[in-house]
């Protein structure tokens, strides 16, 4: 019997598991996929909002602001990068400057700190020298940021898994029934019994709900499509570039990302299918011609790859977190789009702390939120890295040449807990694979060391889980080399 199972492994799940981790509490989380961070927390913006767009009153303004609050704090103890470079909401020629201070005004109800309205056109380009001439005037949020929501999710799982949570992977839930006070949850593995659910299930939260409550919730899957551009390009601006909204939405974000990268989309289409995550033609167009409206001159020719994500929109309009009046001990984190990046940390330690109030937890003194992450040689300098090769030759062996992963990098995706089972997953880790030629060189030289420090065959190595196998066989009957 557990105290806790959590349906989901995104960075919702991941961060009410590192907050109940806080108590004694014999925590499992059950993920349908082959790790964590492979659904909606895969394929996103990355970026913390300030909190100036949500409605005021609403669960996504109380834990947006509380989130961002937090968030330093959070990656500083779980060794993330995270950078507060601030964001702008532009207002153009033809635009009505009356949105603009709305937005400021619906910031301020908000209590987001340090918002400002630019009118100074020299301040501006001084500040964003690549803005659009269109641009009369803009918002200005010092608290917003940009984050890895792969190393953010991957480093709160961890730290939950040391604190004593357990994980456990491809077990996509298949019914829950509720028992005498308790829960009997089956995934194709079994049957697990719970006093407690806690269902942060992505876009599929709704199904989830609705096994055990009469009031139904409906979530509709946001596809967004974006394009990713060199580190060539990373640098085209410094701050996160809205456009004022409009008939058409938020439009197309330009935005560096922490790694160095430029970010441009997403764009915003209700899709019936929840694992729709392909990219279309008429989605990279989008993508590839309204990014100018805010920002000119995108070096567009540096795209090396694009990508969809899945937003889990409830027809509410709002978060959907804790117990419906009718499955007591069952706590819903669910319609959790954005920011619901932003707001995980604030996410986990509300629901952590309702759950741990409701089965009188006590506090698990043994609890160390201190995490440390995958050791990054280029930030070392010369000397301590030519030590560091000294004591592991294999730090001084380059695997992904586009992105200097080296071989001690990968090893230590592979072997930490929870470690990388797949290309993707040691792509998340450590970036081999994220590069300009997206893992045509390192690809073979990845699988060769998931094979060896798994102790799996070649056949067993996949892209992503599943059946995305990339070995099937050998052309001749030897032993596999």
């Amino acid at each position: 019997m557990y105290d806790v199972i959590i349906i989901g492994a995104g960075v919702t799940g991941c961060s009410i598991a590192r907050e109940l981790s806080r108590y004694k509490l014999k925590t499992l989380v059950l993920e349908k996929g082959e790790d964590v961070c492979t659904g909606t927390s895969k394929a996103n913006s990355a970026i913390v909002h300030a909190g100036y767009d949500a409605v005021p009153g609403t669960l996504k303004t109380k834990l947006n602001r509380r989130g961002n609050e937090m968030m330093g704090g959070v990656t500083d103890d779980l060794d993330v990068p995270f950078s507060r470079i601030g964001s702008f909401v532009v207002c153009l020629k033809n635009d009505d400057p009356k949105k603009l201070q709305a937005l400021y005004d619906r910031g301020v109800a908000n209590g987001i700190k340090g918002l400002e309205i630019i009118t100074d056109i020299n301040r501006l380009h001084e500040m964003e020298p690549n803005l659009s001439d269109d641009v009369v005037s803009a918002l200005y949020a010092p608290t917003a940021g940009i984050i890895c929501p792969f190393l953010l999710t991957i480093a709160m799982a961890e730290n939950a898994y040391t604190n004593g949570v357990e994980f456990r992977f491809d077990e996509e839930v298949s019914s829950i029934a509720k028992e005498n006070g308790s829960y009997a949850v089956t995934t194709g593995a079994g049957v697990y019994h719970t006093r407690t659910v806690v269902n942060a299930a992505g876009v599929y939260a709704d199904a989830i709900h609705n096994m055990v409550s009469a009031k139904k919730l409906h979530i509709t899957a946001r596809k967004g499509e974006y394009c990713l551009l060199d580190h060539t390009a990373g640098g085209h601006v410094k701050h996160t570039i809205f456009v004022l909204p409009n008939e058409f939405g938020k439009g197309i974000l330009v935005s560096p990302t922490i790694h160095g990268n430029l970010l441009l989309g997403p764009t915003a289409v209700d899709v019936d299918d929840k694992e729709a995550t392909n990219t279309t033609g008429a989605g990279l167009t989008e993508v590839n011609t309204k990014c100018f409206r805010g920002v000119k001159n995108i070096p567009t020719r540096e795209v090396i790859t694009s990508f969809a994500g899945l937003r889990a929109h409830e027809d509410g309009d709002d978060f959907i977190i804790g117990e419906p009046e009718d499955a007591a001990g069952f706590f819903d984190a669910a319609g959790i789009e954005s920011p619901g990046l932003t707001s995980a940390p604030a996410i986990g330690e509300m629901l952590a702390g309702e759950i741990a109030a409701k089965l009188r937890a006590e506090k698990n003194e043994n609890f160390n939120g201190k995490r440390r992450g995958i050791l990054d040689p280029k930030k070392l300098t010369l000397e301590e890295r030519n030590e560091l090769i000294r004591k592991n030759p294999a730090y001084g062996t380059i695997i992904c040449r586009c992105e200097s992963v080296t071989e001690g990098e990968i090893i230590d995706a592979i072997t930490r807990p929870l470690g990388a089972k797949s290309l993707d997953g040691v792509k998340r880790r450590v970036r081999a694979g994220m590069g300009r030629c997206q893992g045509g060189f390192c690809s073979p030289r990845v699988m060769d060391l998931l094979k060896k420090y798994r102790n799996v065959p070649m056949t067993d190595i996949t892209k992503s889980g599943g059946k995305s196998q990339i070995v099937f066989g050998y052309s001749k009957k030897s032993e596999e080399v």
